[in-house]
């Protein structure tokens, strides 16, 4: 993690991926931690399958929302092409962890750009620390697209300043006050992301 004792997390991905929301579950646990918590984000057409970022960053004391470029300690990438775009502002020791599963921009299907051929091959190559896995193959065996958030919450766990069963116990106690039927489900997904991180 950064030297200054500030943690920084760059959630990226497409609209309806749920990035969002796993910046908040983020927030939320470092809240719960005592940290000091600064959040941000970019929407694109979210709600169209636009791209989406936030800017995750907790510590004894965060002056800014914004990581600046290089600091990214942990990079979370829904959605690989959106992953090698903000590869770059990854750490020299940063990671980054990455679903596989190809889910085009606008901008790509408008034809106003080209999807990369290989992005987490360019990656790779880059000789960035990568965790690569498919995270919609994940939550699709578990019969919901809608847990890839949480299969990659599982997959950095490991990376935080926080136990991993910290972060799990609030994405838990979030289903557990509005949706109780999807406590379990998400505890298995919160598992397998962990698994895949080990594998990948």
């Amino acid at each position: 993690m950064s030297d200054n004792s500030v943690t920084n997390i760059l959630v990226a991905g497409i609209g309806g991926q749920g990035v969002m929301t796993a910046a908040e579950v983020l927030s939320q646990t470092a809240l719960n931690q005592g940290y000091d918590v600064k959040k941000t984000e970019v929407a694109g057409m979210a709600q169209r399958g636009g791209v989406v970022t936030s800017h995750v960053r907790f510590g004894e004391r965060v002056l800014s929302p914004a990581i600046p470029p290089g600091e990214v300690d942990i990079l979370v990438g829904f959605e690989p092409a959106e992953a090698l775009r903000w590869c770059s502002h990854l750490r020299a020791d940063g990671v980054a962890m990455v679903s596989t599963t190809r889910q085009e921009p606008p901008v790509v299907s408008f034809g106003l750009y080209d999807y990369p051929e290989d992005p987490v091959g360019q990656m790779r190559k880059a000789g960035i620390d990568l965790h690569a896995f498919d995270a919609g193959a994940i939550a699709a065996a578990l019969g919901n697209l809608k847990l890839v958030n949480t299969v990659m919450l599982g997959a950095i766990s490991e990376y935080l300043p926080f136990s991993a069963d910290t972060l799990k116990n609030v994405i838990l106690d979030r289903f557990r006050q509005y949706k109780p039927k999807l406590v379990e489900i998400n505890e298995q997904a919160f598992e397998a992301g962990r698994k895949a991180q080990a594998a990948g």
